[in-house]
């Protein structure tokens, strides 16, 4: 039998908390609290092995994704930080303070 790879470890794990290819922090955190609530066997209406079997699967897919998040190297780089500029700043990079295009504040 073939080892998984990180990838495929991740993908497991994105999927049984049922996460879209790209979450926040916060929308990883959302879900998993989500999910417990539903399958925690003192509080679901399902059977209890059902229960058990659903909140430990949910509970080591978290594990995964907080492991690849908490060791994930962030890159602070001009290019990387750039990536994720809102529009105005984008626009003002662009235009500047250009009287048609740019961001123009006339303060006499």
């Amino acid at each position: 039998m073939k080892a998984k790879t990180k990838y495929d470890q991740i993908t497991e794990a994105r999927k049984i908390l049922e996460l879209p290819e790209s979450a926040t922090l916060q929308e990883v955190k959302r879900q998993y609290k989500k999910l417990m609530a539903k399958w925690h066997p003192d509080k679901s209406r399902e059977k209890k092995e059902i229960c058990e079997e659903k909140a430990k699967k949910i509970n080591e897919a978290y594990k995964e994704i907080m492991n690849y998040c908490n060791n994930y190297s962030f890159s602070f780089s001009k290019e990387e930080v750039e990536k994720y500029i809102t529009e105005e700043e984008w626009w003002f990079k662009r235009f500047g303070n250009d009287p048609v295009w740019g961001v123009y504040n006339d303060k006499s």
